[in-house]
């Protein structure tokens, strides 16, 4: 209530003065003197002008106000000034945030930081927390968004405020594609809604809806889309009803149904072009570009996507500039404390720059000379590697040669180890005679059923002829063959055309990855120092 009426308070004070409408929209000959009227006012007046025209999306005449209260408070004002402060650099980087200016934003941010940190305001030093995750998730920086999201969570006790960090916490998962945790956190915000009168409600459907799309479970998706729509056109909330009904576009794009998509895509667009939502418009121009050329319309697809270019470029630009700034700026942030102002006193800097930089050569002479020791190690160790493969590659080829006298030789000893057995003997022939066949061995569903059908016998047969004659299983007995196969295929002149990951099921294995590990341990070599060294002897 007491926000309320300093608005009501703010804006009439305005009409006195002639500055209800947005004063920008005067002639520029004007400027010097909205200006002059401005600085007339006190510094809680300034905050609430500023404050009706932030309201109102008035974002240049807000910045005016919000600037002069900043320039004007001093250093040593009292507890209420500064707190007036940190609110309008809050409010500045807002703005700032909204404009893609993550520098001008983040600087503020730190500002406000540290009068946080002076007067103990643990609130807003969550919510600025919460601000440094927005920067970064929109800088596709996800891990260092989660961790201020947890960081502002933390210092939150106020349910409106951990409702909306659960929700971005949820969302920037699902764009870290970490689909089962967004998940967790999104139902977390909403079920904590939910008990308290469903607040923000529409950003946790319109985030839940997102995570059904990703599963393309697309009946889920439409329903929470409009629930989430419906609440925001209930609430008035603008923003929410123009990603919604963009997302709604983008959904029926997704599953064919084009009219549909550009009727939702229009809807957006009108809205967002209104209330200059400059990032919705960019990215509808991309889901038109990509509606377009579904339709084969090629030249109007061009427009579309000059047109997300022109919008995108600036805002990309924006955010390259903004991320180098931050990369200065992190360690700023972690050392923020009490005693930031001393810190920044000439003689202290100047001989903590003195020491970090000894301490900076000292480190980075002590890493070149560990990089040039490990480098060493590594490269002694490549060439025993190296020599040890090409070894084991000899000896492999060799094996391939002297296999099948192998498999004859357990025959052999099977016959003379089996007379009292015979059966069992005999069985095990039939298996070798099976096992010949590679059309039949290298069939991705040959098992030890089929094996046991074509020799007519059962399972357990089969398992124990294999296993008291060469002492190993059907599965190690059956890749041993295919591996040997493999290895014939990589001899070929022609396999130059092959891949590892063609050659794979071509020997019977469903997954590269399976090919891959069972070469490497029958062999002792990867497929693809096989197959490197078997095209240099053959060159040779």
């Amino acid at each position: 209530m007491k926000k309320i009426c300093f608005l009501l308070s703010a804006f009439c004070f305005l009409q006195i003065i002639g500055f209800a409408q947005n004063p920008l929209s005067n002639s520029s000959k004007n400027y010097d003197e909205i200006i002059t009227n401005y600085k007339q006012l006190s510094l809680q007046q300034l905050y609430d002008t500023a404050n009706y025209y932030f309201f109102k999306n008035s974002y240049d005449t807000a910045l005016i106000c919000f600037n002069l209260l900043i320039s004007t408070t001093s250093k040593s004002a009292d507890f209420e000034q500064q707190n007036l402060l940190q609110n309008a650099y809050n409010r500045s980087a807002q703005i700032y945030i909204s404009f893609n200016d993550y520098r001008i934003a983040y600087d503020y941010l730190i500002k406000r930081l540290l009068i946080c940190e002076k007067y103990g305001l643990i609130a807003d030093k969550s919510a600025t927390y919460a601000n440094f995750g927005v920067i970064y998730a929109d800088l596709k920086q996800y891990e260092m968004a989660k961790q201020y999201y947890l960081k502002a969570l933390d210092l939150n006790n106020d349910s409106a405020n951990i409702v909306l960090l659960l929700n971005n916490l949820g969302t920037n998962e699902l764009l870290n594609d970490k689909t089962d945790s967004g998940y967790y956190y999104l139902n977390k915000s909403i079920q904590i809604s939910k008990r308290h009168n469903n607040i923000h409600l529409p950003y946790m459907l319109n985030s839940l809806a997102s995570y059904y799309q990703i599963k393309q479970e697309y009946d889920s998706a439409f329903y929470y889309f409009r629930l989430s729509l419906d609440y925001s056109r209930k609430n008035n909330e603008i923003i929410v009803e123009t990603v919604n009904l963009s997302d709604l576009g983008k959904l029926y794009f997704e599953v064919n149904k084009v009219d549909s998509a550009l009727y939702y895509i229009d809807l957006s667009n009108k809205i967002a072009s209104e209330n200059k939502f400059i990032k919705n418009v960019a990215d509808n121009y991309l889901t038109l570009y990509e509606i377009e050329k579904s339709k084969r319309k090629f030249e109007s697809a061009l427009n579309y996507y000059i047109a997300y270019t022109n919008l995108k470029d600036s805002i990309y630009n924006a955010s390259v500039f903004g991320s180098i700034n931050l990369i200065q700026r992190q360690y700023e942030v972690s050392k923020t404390d009490q005693q930031i102002e001393e810190l920044v006193i000439d003689k202290q800097l100047n001989e903590s720059k003195i020491r970090y930089q000894k301490i900076i050569w000292y480190i980075t002479l002590g890493v070149l000379i560990l990089i040039t020791l490990v480098l060493g190690i590594i490269i002694s160790q490549k060439r025993k590697l190296d020599q040890a493969y090409k070894i084991l590659f000899e000896k492999n080829v060799k094996i391939v040669e002297l296999q099948d006298n192998f498999y004859k030789t357990n025959q052999k000893k099977s016959k003379k180890n089996s007379r009292t057995d015979k059966e069992q003997n005999d069985l095990f022939n039939k298996i070798l005679n099976i096992m010949d066949d590679t059309a039949v061995i290298c069939d991705t569903e040959f098992s030890i059923d089929k094996l046991a059908e074509l020799v007519h016998s059962n399972q357990k047969y089969v398992s124990e002829a294999i296993n008291n004659t060469l002492n190993k299983n059907f599965r190690s007995f059956l890749n041993s063959y295919r591996i040997r196969e493999a290895q014939r295929l990589l001899v070929n002149r022609e396999i130059a055309k092959f891949t590892i990951e063609s050659v794979a099921p071509l020997v019977g294995f469903k997954s590269p990855k399976t090919f891959w590990d069972t070469f490497k341990e029958i062999t002792g070599i990867t497929p693809n120092y096989y197959l490197k060294s078997m095209q240099e002897q053959q060159e040779n």
